[in-house]
């Protein structure tokens, strides 16, 4: 390995640099990795099942699987309705 000195690095160095097609593929699905970890996590902290939000957000418990997954590129206006509708939270989205 290279000298790699923190993960930027060791994704340059495995993905190559943000714009080079590889590496944008790899952040997208990281991206889609953690909204459904954290769609996931709000679902079961609301004790609810794939099914019922499915069925509070009028989509299919088969999409909500795949999101949760990170199997699906989901949009933010989707998101939110999950979020908002179907656990009654708040999504918070922040750039940084």
């Amino acid at each position: 390995m290279k000298n790699i000195t923190n993960f930027e690095d060791l994704l340059i160095d495995k993905y190559g640099k943000k714009g080079i097609a590889e590496r944008d593929k790899f952040d997208a699905d990281s991206l889609a990795f953690r909204l459904g970890v954290m769609l996931k996590e709000a679902r079961n902290e609301a004790n609810l099942t794939q099914e019922q939000l499915a069925e509070r957000t009028g989509t299919k418990k088969s999409y909500i699987s795949r999101i949760e997954r990170g199997l699906s590129d989901i949009q933010i206006s989707t998101y939110h309705k999950l979020i908002e509708m179907g656990l009654g939270k708040h999504l918070n989205i922040s750039i940084g």
